[in-house]
């Protein structure tokens, strides 16, 4: 995992491509009259080749419902709360990467904490992690995963939903503490700079109704570091960036928002890269 991981951390330093579509007001990925080109662009338009520097991960794991097989995005279709929004989200952002920079960008994939495949990626995402239902095996691995240099981002809790993955995390370091992400962190202005002024509700489908938003609670950012000081959880609370990366060709969705959405995952990656 680190030899890769160390590969890519060339092609992460050389984001000047991102820089300059920030500095013209690139964002959105074309639907909302944004900075991809302006063409709507779907999932089932992107292809990517199997192998690459960076592979969007995405954390599978048994839920707590027993959620059977149906769709879990507007075009996708899987078993589990692990899948929410799959394919479309991770298409789009490893779409959007292959725009905003040099990364050399393989296949989006998905790993669980059951097997060793989780090591081969460096970062990885998860959503509705409310749902988590982690036996004491797959909590060791995950401690593992995060100690040997792997990065989680979280995403899509709401308010006391977290409150069955905060424990999960307390399972994992006992003795550190889920602290505020304030706009001085790293992840904040690693490469794309975000104050907190900016930092706003960024919202899912369902919370835009007849070309208004409906907040629901006050999005919040979290963070877990490890007992060297590294962060290696960062989480996404009141706020659904897995949205704004597959509505992002969808002339309804808020392109300021998808932009931002943009701006969290690549600074989670940067900094993931290069520390």
């Amino acid at each position: 995992m680190k030899t890769k991981w160390i590969i890519a951390i060339g092609a992460f330093l050389l984001l000047s491509v991102a820089a300059v579509a920030q500095r013209r007001g690139g964002g959105g990925f074309g639907g909302g009259g944004g900075g991809f080109g302006r063409a709507q662009v779907s999932s089932s338009d992107v292809t990517f080749p199997m192998e690459g520097e960076f592979h969007f991960n995405r954390l599978e794991y048994t839920d707590n419902t027993g959620r059977g097989f149906g769709f879990v995005s507007r075009r996708g279709q899987a078993s589990g709360w692990w899948a929410q929004d799959y394919p479309d989200a991770e298409n789009h952002f490893s779409f959007g990467l292959t725009r905003l920079t040099r990364v050399n960008v393989g296949e989006p994939r998905h790993a669980g904490l059951d097997g060793d495949d989780i090591f081969e990626y460096p970062w990885s995402y998860s959503t509705q992690n409310h749902y988590m239902n982690l036996s004491d095996k797959e909590i060791e691995k995950l401690r593992e995963y995060l100690n040997r240099g792997g990065f989680l981002m979280t995403d899509d809790m709401y308010d006391v939903e977290g409150d069955n993955f905060y424990q999960i995390v307390h399972e994992i370091y006992p003795k550190q503490e889920i602290e505020p992400m304030t706009q001085e962190d790293p992840m904040m202005h690693v490469h794309f700079s975000i104050l907190d002024e900016e930092r706003t509700f960024i919202p899912g489908e369902r919370h835009i109704r007849g070309g208004r938003i409906n907040p629901n609670g006050v999005p919040a950012w979290f963070k877990v570091s490890d007992a060297k000081g590294h962060v290696v959880i960062a989480i996404n609370a009141n706020t659904d960036l897995g949205d704004a990366w597959e509505y992002a060709d969808a002339p309804f969705y808020p392109a300021e928002m998808t932009t931002l959405a943009y701006h969290y995952g690549i600074n989670y990656l940067v900094y993931a890269a290069t520390h």
